[in-house]
């Protein structure tokens, strides 16, 4: 139920290993899109689409009765936050309300989605309860929260870890054997509860660490010190610390919606955690930041912002994918559109990209334009940039400080740098 970015990959996982899959998604341009393998998928999982689209164990619809047909229903929907960082239960609840209502007995239900705890009991368990049907005796029901690294090879799901927090021992049992081909192990936790907090602990500990990463940056930056080397030094020590690195901000599906999750059920029993509120504050200014910076390079160099010509350099929230969903680049140009800057960006995995009331496309050629300043937030594996080492390149803005102009003169066969390279 749900084929997005984790609902497919699940979908597919499950069918590699011999289930017969029956994919429930309410858009119909999204089954259009997976018909024709249009979609944002790692290159091992476009081939697993192809073979399952040209068996017959693999079937695409809009129709919540094909619940009624299925041994077990994996619920896989988006848990975003509204405009007031609140929590956006609408797909959830619509889809858990719709398993309800065609649940039949003897079914396995898991919840994959993160939300708030006591999630799974709320939705599924006691809705289930009031239609006669109990969990674990009657119907099986887990949460085993998504672990998905979009665009990463090395973490596939097929090689993570997975959870399994069940609402009894056969629940959790029935839902670990389904989980098992999915995942490179699975545990299970002693219910739904400790499932559901242990996402949400592993999300804010990342927003936490990034958040701390963006101001250690700052503080490394006001000493004359260069952030990534000072990162690469403190990684050398093999225990008590983990390599976070700073950016621009958060985005995707994750980090920028899980946290508040939490906040919002802690807020709602009025229990504070004031690191958590603060370092999820500092994230989301951090886009207003490196605008504020873009435009402080603009007037050194005397251009004011009516007369820049500014460009990003990729706009998806991380490499190697084409998701926009909360990515910095968002807050970036309409930032640097609102002070009056002509914007532009360069991300072959984005053809188009709506900013306010305008819709922006991606430059092919950026060498080819005269630019004021290059704002680099997210090189994709396709980018070439060596047209930025040439001695009359324009100014440069790296966001993230990972040191790609260095590789891209290293691949030029030159030691040239840009007429200007600051980081931010």
């Amino acid at each position: 139920m749900g084929l997005g970015y984790v609902g497919l990959p699940t979908a597919l996982a499950l069918r590699d290993a011999g289930a017969t899959v029956i994919g429930i998604d309410n858009s119909a341009d999204r089954l259009r899109d997976i018909a024709r393998g249009a979609v944002d998928l790692l290159p091992l999982h476009h081939a697993q689409l192809a073979c399952a689209s040209a068996g017959d164990g693999f079937r695409l619809t809009s129709d919540a009765t094909a619940v009624r047909a299925a041994d077990a229903v994996v619920i896989c929907v988006p848990t975003p936050v509204d405009a007031r960082r609140e929590p956006d239960l609408t797909a959830l609840s619509a889809a858990c309300a719709s398993v309800v209502e065609h649940a039949v007995a003897g079914q396995l239900i898991v919840l994959t989605s993160t939300s708030y705890v006591g999630t799974t009991r709320d939705l599924l368990v006691e809705p289930l309860r009031a239609r006669g049907l109990t969990a674990d005796e009657d119907v099986c029901v887990a949460f085993a929260p998504e672990r998905i690294d979009p665009g990463n090879e090395d973490h596939t799901p097929e090689r993570t870890p997975r959870l399994v927090g069940g609402a009894g021992p056969h629940s959790a049992r029935a839902a670990a054997a389904l989980l098992a081909p999915t995942a490179s192990v699975v545990r299970t936790v002693p219910d739904p509860e400790t499932a559901e907090m242990a996402k949400l602990w592993e999300n804010t500990y990342r927003a936490v660490n990034i958040a701390l990463a963006n101001e250690l940056a700052d503080a490394c930056h006001s000493l004359g010190l260069a952030p990534a080397p000072v990162i690469e030094a403190a990684a050398t020590k093999p225990y008590g610390f983990m390599p976070f690195y700073p950016g621009p901000g958060v985005g995707g599906h994750c980090i920028p919606c899980d946290p508040h999750y939490l906040l919002w059920q802690l807020g709602k029993a009025r229990q504070q955690a004031p690191l958590v509120a603060t370092a999820l504050a500092a994230n989301s200014d951090r886009p207003a930041r490196i605008t504020e910076r873009a435009l402080g390079l603009l007037a050194r160099a005397a251009v004011p912002p009516r007369d820049a010509r500014v460009l990003l350099i990729g706009v998806a929230y991380k490499e190697g994918v084409a998701d926009v969903r909360e990515s910095p680049a968002l807050e970036i140009l309409a930032g640097l559109a609102g002070a009056g800057a002509d914007v532009a960006y360069c991300d072959p995995l984005v053809p188009s990209l709506r900013v306010g009331a305008n819709t922006l496309h991606h430059v092919p050629h950026p060498h080819t334009r005269p630019w004021d300043l290059v704002v680099l937030h997210t090189v994709q594996p396709v980018h070439d940039l060596t047209w930025l080492c040439a001695a009359d390149a324009p100014s440069v803005l790296d966001t993230r400080q990972r040191g790609p102009l260095a590789r891209a003169a290293e691949r030029a066969g030159s030691g040239a740098r840009p007429a200007a390279e600051v980081t931010a």
